[in-house]
């Protein structure tokens, strides 16, 4: 199997990390001599399969063409090959209903929008009988919910009753979601708000676009367009769906990097000690491939390059000290230098994904400001922020393809994508094609 000229395979695992089918392909990939570095892709949240591997075979033909073009001269005579990682992830309902803003008069969903969004989590608990029965008695609470403060506090009781509350993170106020009743959950997450600019984004910055940039794929954008959190009681049911849909998948995520992923590339460094292996991760992909740099921190091997594509988790998942007595998530991929090459980051104000999914964690967590998730928010989005109180970062620029990056063995480098990333999904342009050829090269 090919993709735009490199030797590829597919890595696919169930929503608890066991491997669909087997491994052989990847490991046939990595065993062949001319390989001498394999990038590992992993998608983020998507519906189904062919979305994955669209976003593959986009980002793959980007790479060949940004190879072809001799703009990495260093990479002459390596052989890349390209293993994508598949997993049951599940779609964020972002606010494409929200076109003018949190503070839009009136609210532009209802009862029927909710249903829908209690059918697509359906998808996510498929095989847990006692969660299916939890969302028919959320479902059964619709038509009063606008009514009865206590038809809300269960609403809110049986959509927190398909967690786990061991997955619990103080970074995105996850662990807020236990601990309030759910009446005051639900008039927390009632309050509207609006997206703050990213901190020093300025003239020219994600605050001053008014539109997407011209040569992006990602639709129109710019942090004009970017909207926020609608009030009143069916925004705040909006509100919690998405939480709990967040919740699931940064779990999911998690697992199956670590109990999944980590071990099998624990083999392909087993069997070929001198092969370079890069990791890139796009959305709660990024918490995937940082979860497995993670696991695989027991085995003694380090990754050469990790790459977050507007990762969709905390802005302080590699921080120190970012809360008296409390370091980041994946604190230990830096100070146990699990990375031997550089970490990039790409973020911009323009991911309004990510951007709705921190203000939510602001609201969950009781914060009352009018506009949330920028740098200064103790809730905000990697994606969005770039990472924060990280010593090790380097604050930089997704550049255009033939710009010289100072990349640092070791540190993470914040790369401002506003030009060039005009949403969530906007990943796969020769520009960033060219940054992880770069740090491939490195």
């Amino acid at each position: 199997m090919e993709l735009s000229g490199f030797p590829t395979a597919e890595l696919e695992f169930n929503r608890d990390a066991g491997v669909v089918g087997t491994v052989d392909a990847v490991l046939a990939l990595a065993a062949d001599p001319a390989t001498t570095d394999l990038l590992v892709l992993s998608h983020g949240w998507n519906n189904d399969m062919r979305e994955a591997r669209d976003l593959y075979a986009n980002l793959a033909r980007s790479l060949r063409t940004v190879l072809d073009s001799g703009a990495v001269p260093s990479l002459a005579g390596r052989q890349i090959a390209i293993a994508g990682v598949l997993w049951p992830s599940k779609k964020f309902a972002d606010s494409e209903l929200i076109p003018g803003g949190a503070a839009a008069a009136g609210s532009p969903i209802d009862a029927a929008d909710i249903m829908e969004q209690l059918a697509a989590l359906r998808d996510v608990f498929a095989d847990d009988p006692a969660a299916q029965r939890a969302l028919d008695d959320a479902a059964a609470l619709l038509p009063v919910l606008a009514d009865k403060a206590t038809a809300r506090a269960e609403f809110a009781d049986h959509l927190r009753s398909l967690l786990t509350p061991a997955a619990a993170e103080s970074e995105d106020a996850s662990t807020d979601l236990f601990k309030v009743s759910g009446d005051t959950l639900m008039t927390r997450l009632a309050r509207p708000a609006s997206l703050a600019p990213p901190a020093g984004a300025g003239a020219g910055g994600a605050a001053a676009l008014g539109s997407a940039p011209a040569d992006h794929r990602g639709g129109a954008g710019g942090a004009a367009g970017l909207g926020g959190l609608i009030g009143g009681v069916w925004g705040a049911a909006r509100n919690l769906t998405n939480f709990v849909t967040y919740y699931a998948m940064k779990t999911r995520a998690g697992t199956v990097g670590e109990r999944g992923l980590a071990p099998v590339l624990a083999r392909v460094q087993a069997a070929r000690p001198d092969l370079r292996i890069h990791l890139a991760g796009h959305s709660f992909g990024g918490r995937l491939v940082s979860a497995a740099a993670n696991g695989l921190g027991a085995h003694g091997t380090p990754l050469a390059s990790l790459a977050l594509l507007q990762a969709a988790f905390s802005h302080y998942g590699f921080a120190e000290n970012w809360d008296p007595g409390q370091n980041g998530y994946f604190r230990h991929v830096v100070t146990d230098k699990l990375v031997t090459g550089p970490t990039l980051i790409t973020h911009t104000g323009n991911d309004k994904a990510v951007g709705i999914a921190y203000a939510i964690a602001s609201r969950v967590a009781g914060q009352t400001a009018a506009a949330l998730g920028d740098a200064n928010d103790k809730y905000g989005g990697l994606g969005r922020n770039g990472a924060q109180k990280t010593p090790e970062a380097v604050a930089g620029t997704l550049l255009p393809v033939g710009g010289a990056y100072a990349w640092q063995a070791g540190r993470l480098h914040n790369l401002r994508a506003d030009q060039f990333i005009g949403g969530h999904s906007d990943i796969t342009g020769q520009q960033v094609a060219y940054a992880l050829l770069s740090a491939i090269a490195g």
